[in-house]
């Protein structure tokens, strides 16, 4: 491995465009560096042959040209706003969305605009955004524009499913929330009916309460070794009675970060078909990093 594949290793990479908007995108993915203590990646990537209604007849090296310029417009903001944080520039050839999951392999962090060349506006198929969250190795944090013009608590929200806890999911919002220095707080959607028991009729099923009373301890058992692990943190455990997507979205409305599965019941294998995590980087109301997870428990979908 050569001494710049080792600064490569480990990096926050970040994907650009040349539009003002994504300005907020580089800044967040420059904050996210600094916390890591890990080098900035720059990636604005040359698709060759050109797009329909480019301009072709400046060749191929005019337009990597080009992209420089733009990385290093990016650059000079980051080096006025964080003189210590490296920077390196990333120009590739070929699709955006591949050379960005092909950089998440070794990289510690994607981060991504919601909308644009580089993002999803109604996550049409064949998005960058949605095939970086569908397929990168890393987490990828998915940034909207506006997501800094309301004033946020300095709160981590994570959503679980307590019966089906992905492994990574909890360490990344745990390690995410001490970065930030930040409350943590743990959403458990319960949907699942519980059952009192058979009786003459069949089963039984809870009520409300006694449903929300059973998935509150069983989430606290869980959060108890968490606890004991993190003892400086300001955990919190939440149970909800409503959609999951829903509960995660309003949970978001003053949040500084929503954390989510990529796989399983919040995750986006299905996401054209209205799972949890779709939803979710559809209608979220701050950032949303988004953790590539392996189920411990029952299989999702």
């Amino acid at each position: 491995m050569t001494m710049a594949d080792q600064r490569m290793t480990g990096a926050v990479v970040v994907g650009v465009v040349d539009t003002a908007e994504q300005r907020l995108v580089v800044r967040q993915a420059a904050e996210e560096a600094v916390r890591r203590g890990a080098v900035l990646r720059i990636l604005h990537a040359v698709e060759w042959p050109a797009p329909p209604g480019s301009v072709e007849s400046a060749g191929r090296g005019a337009t990597a040209e080009q992209a420089e310029q733009v990385i290093a417009s990016f650059s000079e903001s980051v080096a006025q706003q964080f003189p210590q944080l490296e920077v390196l520039p990333d120009v590739v050839s070929g699709s955006p969305a591949r050379a960005l999951v092909d950089r998440s392999s070794a990289g510690a962090l994607i981060v991504v605009g919601h909308r644009g060349t580089g993002g999803f506006p109604r996550l049409p198929l064949g998005s960058v955004s949605l095939q970086i969250a569908t397929h990168s190795a890393c987490p990828v944090l998915v940034v909207r524009p506006g997501d800094r013009e309301e004033p946020r608590e300095n709160r981590v929200v994570v959503g679980v499913d307590v019966d089906d806890l992905p492994s990574g999911l909890m360490e990344f919002a745990l390690e995410t929330a001490e970065a930030r220095n930040a409350a943590l707080e743990v959403v458990y959607v319960a949907t699942r009916p519980e059952l009192l028991g058979t009786g003459p009729t069949g089963p039984a099923l809870m009520d409300d309460e006694a449903v929300s009373s059973s998935a509150q301890e069983r989430l606290e058992n869980m959060l108890a070794s968490y606890r004991s692990d993190h003892p400086g943190l300001d955990l919190q455990g939440h149970v909800k009675r409503h959609h999951p997507a829903e509960a995660l979205v309003d949970a978001s409305r003053h949040a500084s970060l929503l954390v989510v599965g990529s796989h399983g019941r919040t995750g986006l294998k299905r996401l054209l078909l209205g799972s949890v995590s779709g939803k979710v980087l559809h209608t979220a109301l701050c950032p949303v990093a988004v953790v590539p997870t392996a189920h411990q428990g029952r299989g999702g979908d």
